[in-house]
């Protein structure tokens, strides 16, 4: 009998391929579970959620939805937090769900956020580790990393929304500070591609000495 799973789902695209490598390692009955307060603005929350509900349809999941957002509570939970700001949103989300999982007899538990190669991996797992023994609940733990570049295109082949940022409005601001910084650098380099073909046509042009 295949083990009853919940998935603590980030976002649609992500659940992709971990959806299709969970079923190819016999896990049939997989259950997506939203909890992620951490994403803002709310008009980003609502789009990822949607997606979800929409994925989720296609893909004959199901979801179930945890629906809590209060911006002013989680950012002073994270200025108050002793430690990575990751840490305090990886544990925030996953605890409700490792309990939620252990409560209504799920026999164990992952995540989608294992998918990402931008998420701080061996800290995540660390957090899943901790709270599945303490919980008593089995972690299912793949480095489910080598196929995300799969379910982007999987995620790109069946419409969906693709947000740009993790979640918070801090890895927000850190996102479009990097796409900044990318596109400078970009520039920085034509602009000296450029002066080095004006060099080279003028040096090619200028007459020899007789």
């Amino acid at each position: 009998m295949s083990k009853k799973i919940l998935m603590h789902t980030c976002c649609a695209p992500c659940s992709t391929y971990v959806i299709k490598r969970l079923r190819e390692e016999g896990y049939n009955d997989i259950t997506s579970y939203w909890y992620n307060p951490n994403i803002q603005p709310f008009d980003e929350y609502k789009h990822r959620l949607e997606t979800l509900k929409e994925y989720t349809k296609m893909v004959n999941i199901p979801l179930l939805i945890h629906d809590h957002y209060n911006l002013n509570e989680f950012l002073q939970a994270v200025a108050n937090y002793n430690g990575i700001r990751c840490e305090y949103c990886y544990r925030m989300r996953l605890e409700m769900s490792v309990k939620y999982a252990k409560e209504n007899g799920y026999d164990c538990f992952t995540t989608t956020l294992l998918v990402s190669p931008y998420q701080k991996h061996d800290l995540l797992k660390k957090v899943c580790e901790e709270l599945c023994r303490e919980y008593g609940i089995e972690f299912v733990y793949y480095d489910f990393r080598e196929g995300y570049y799969e379910g982007q295109q999987m995620a790109k082949d069946a419409g969906l929304y693709r947000q740009k940022y993790c979640g918070c409005i801090f890895s927000r601001d850190e996102a479009e500070f990097q796409r900044d910084n990318f596109k400078k650098q970009e520039e920085e380099r034509h602009r000296k591609n450029r002066e080095e073909q004006e060099r080279n046509k003028r040096q090619k042009n200028k007459p020899l000495k007789e």
